[in-house]
This record gives C-alpha cells, structure tokens and sequence, in this order.
C-alpha cells in the first residue's frame, strides 16, 4: 500500500503476510467480532483502513458486506436502513459530510452498533452528534506503515479524541523528536512504536527507510512522524503531524487542535488550518473554511476570526479566514492540508 501523500510524495510500504494478518487478528478479537455483522464499506480497498476494516476483516469472519463503491451520503444512509448495518469504519471527513444531510432523519440508522476510524481525530463536537444519535465512535490510530491500526481504544473503555491504547504485542512511547528521550506523561512529543505489523520498509526507497527508524536501547522503532501525549492511564493522544507546526512569534501552533476547535461553531461545515506568513508574527495562523450551505451568506469571515479569537487562546486562534466551497481531498478522503500550505507559500 502507499502512503496518502498528504505530508509528501506517496511511498509504497512494503508488507508481508505476517504484518497484515497481525491487525486483521488484532481487530478480529479486539471487537469481538461475530458472522452476523453486516459492514458498510465504504473506504477504498487499496487504503489500509479500507482494506483490514472493511473487505479481510469481515472476510475473516465470515460477516455480510454491504459495498459502495463510490461515497454518497443519500446511498449510505439507504444502505444502513435497507441492509440493517451494524458496523462501519468511516474517517471523519465522511462523518462530518454524513452528519451534514438534512435528510438524515429520514432514515432507520438503530441498527449500527459500531462505528470505528481514524485518519485524524474525531472533533469533539461531531462525536457529540453520534452520541446524540446512540452511536460511539471507537477511534484508532494507524498508518500505511502499521497496516492499520497499532492503536485502538478499548470499546467499554474509549476516550474522546484519542488514539487509543497500544494493540496486541505492540510496545509505543513518546520522545523528544531530537534526542529521542522517552517524555513524561502529558508532554507532546514524536510518537514512535514497534510490533508485529510494523512494514518492512519503503519499496526502492533505503534512505526513507533509514530515516524511519531509531534504534533505542538495542530495539528498533519505527519515527510515525506524529506528535502526541500519552496520558497517566496509558491512552494516546495527537497533537499533529511533527511537518504541520505553526510557529506564530515563538508560539507553537498545533493546526488539528484549532480545527477541532473550529467544528464547534454552527455555521461551519469543514475547516483546514495552515501557517501564513506574517512581517511581525513570522507565521501567523489562517482557516480555509466551508461554510453549510444553509448558513452561506449570513456569515463573514471577520465574524468567524471574532468568534475564534473569543473561544480560543489568542496565538492559536486565526488572524485569517478564507471561506471557499470545498477542499481539496486525496482519494482516500483525507483533507490535502499541504496543496493549501503550499498555494499559501506560492501566493505569498
């Protein structure tokens, strides 16, 4: 499988047998997983996630697939109703456009008992919605590199916005990006991890591999790339990805952190937030936004700048606000947040 492309150039993972049958085992028992779930699927097979949520986990078990083979959110709900769905892993992007259907209470959704995904952390206020619903979303934590997950919250256990606890024989632990000494609980740093499902390397690539491992202690770990806390109860959490930091007059700026802020605002539908250049500042931060089309026209930029300047930390909160009709997503769904920093950078 190849990376999403979204911090750079794809690369193709190279995995083996033995990596990708360790999550499909690892999720199999982790849910508890019967013959009588009937799965959504939605996500592309060639995506990780796509491929060990939605195709080899309900084929190892023996459940009933019910296959979109493009995403609609009408279809989707149809889908749920007619089929009696009961599982679906869906990143957030798909459930905050699920979510934004006016026509959602038109449809039976009781049957779903589970929803699962990652990709990025599920914004509170969107989590609240499901919940609302009757629905928890189990959130994990994986990369192309994993095969999937290498965390997954406990279901009777999970945790807002978090990553999860470490899987089956998986060992992680949070570093200093720089010296690579392991942090206390609560400090963010670079998360790095080591198991059975972690690939073998990037295909006709040795100098990405080599810059993906760190040897601590005689153990190999593998650099996700991704910075994160781990709290005194063990679970992970993301900040960002370690590339995305805004540096707003020495100020760190995590941009997931003031997206999910954004989400609590009624009038916005999606969010992408990136560093903008600044004569006084250096960076300083900028919101892409799409607006519900209900709301389109009854709010302005410099009314969201007022209401985020109120309802966050004054350096975190964006200076700038550019509202546009849609953003530009990879075929796996997930937000391209560095086309927009890069046209921002060309721009300036």
């Amino acid at each position: 499988p190849y990376t999403s492309g979204t911090t750079g150039h794809p690369k193709g993972c190279m995995h083996t047998h033995r990596t990708v049958m360790h999550t499909l085992m690892a999720g199999y028992q982790w849910f508890g997983i019967q013959q009588d779930a009937v799965y959504l699927a939605v996500l592309p097979f060639f995506h990780v996630t796509g491929m060990q949520g939605s195709m080899s986990g309900p084929l190892q078990s023996g459940a009933t697939v019910v296959l979109l083979p493009r995403w609609d959110r009408d279809a989707a709900a149809q889908c749920i109703a007619r089929y009696g769905v009961t599982s679906w892993t869906a990143i957030p992007t798909m459930v905050i456009d699920f979510l934004m259907n006016p026509k959602l209470g038109e449809y039976d959704l009781s049957s779903i008992s589970r929803m699962s995904g990652g990709g990025a952390a599920m914004p509170e206020a969107i989590a609240q919605k499901l919940l609302d619903m009757g629905i928890t979303y189990v959130e994990g934590y994986g990369l192309s590199e994993t095969i999937a997950p290498s965390h997954i919250n406990p279901p009777d256990r999970p945790k807002k916005q978090c990553l999860g606890i470490p899987i089956f024989d998986v060992e992680s632990m949070v570093v200093d990006p720089n010296t690579f000494q392991e942090l206390a609980a609560n400090e963010v740093g670079e998360i790095l991890t080591r198991g059975p499902q972690v690939f073998k390397g990037y295909w006709n690539n040795p100098e990405a591999t080599r810059n993906a491992f760190v040897e601590l202690d005689g153990k190999q770990w593998f650099r996700t790339g991704d910075l994160g806390r781990v709290d005194e109860d063990g679970y992970f959490f993301m900040v960002d990805r370690l590339k995305r930091m805004i540096n707003a007059s020495g100020f760190k700026v995590w941009p997931a952190e003031v997206e999910a802020l954004m989400y609590q605002h009624p009038a916005i539908q999606e969010a992408c937030v990136i560093g903008a250049k600044d004569p006084h500042r250096g960076e300083t931060v900028k919101a892409i936004v799409v607006i519900k089309e209900a709301q389109r026209g009854k709010v302005t930029e410099q009314e969201i700048i007022a209401w985020a300047h109120a309802n966050m930390a004054a350096y975190k909160s964006p200076r700038i606000v550019e509202f546009v009709d849609s953003l530009p997503k990879s075929a796996t769904g997930k937000v391209m947040w560095r086309a927009l920093q890069e046209k921002e950078a060309a721009g300036a």
